[in-house]
């Protein structure tokens, strides 16, 4: 049997790897986020759309917006955003209109179908909310922590992305 002595670890290196755990975490809970949602489709028979169609629509909600827009605005996170768009105005949950003063441009909309999907998924974030707040998972000053700090990592990474020139 051997003895293993404990390692020193640099307050550093210590740091380092809260950081890599935290963005661990925030991938997961993402990841997590959209089996949320697609799990509420299944169970509601809204077989048509996926978690990241219906994120969409609850992000774009009451808004007319471009396709550009989408991303800026931080409506949409993925990549293929074509792609996403096209879907749900085939499927009739968004309706597009080419700009009258920029025909390259096309704005997007909810339809009718689209605010029901919107609907759901925020019926569905109603609950969570009064389930975390209900079982004291987190409260209030919990989420603005959360948030705060969140906001601040978001500002450094953005930062990093501006001034890496």
């Amino acid at each position: 049997m051997s003895i293993q002595t404990p390692v020193a670890v640099s307050p550093q290196q210590s740091f380092i790897t809260g950081y890599l755990e935290a963005l661990a975490l925030v991938e997961r809970l993402h990841r997590l986020l959209l089996d949320v949602i697609k799990d509420e489709f299944e169970r509601v028979t809204v077989p048509e759309i996926n978690a990241v169609q219906a994120l969409l629509l609850f992000n774009v909600g009451d808004n007319e917006v471009t396709a550009g827009e989408l991303k800026s605005r931080g409506y949409y996170q993925g990549s293929n955003v074509s792609y996403n768009l096209k879907k749900l105005v085939e499927g009739g949950f968004m309706h597009h209109q080419r700009s009258e003063i920029d025909r390259r441009s096309v704005r997007v909309r909810l339809t009718p179908k689209g605010r029901e999907v919107r609907d759901i998924v925020a019926g569905l974030f109603a609950r969570h909310a009064a389930g975390l707040e209900a079982k004291g998972v987190i409260g209030q000053d919990g989420l603005e922590d959360i948030t705060m700090t969140l906001r601040r990592m978001e500002r450094y990474w953005a930062d990093q992305i501006r001034y890496i020139y």
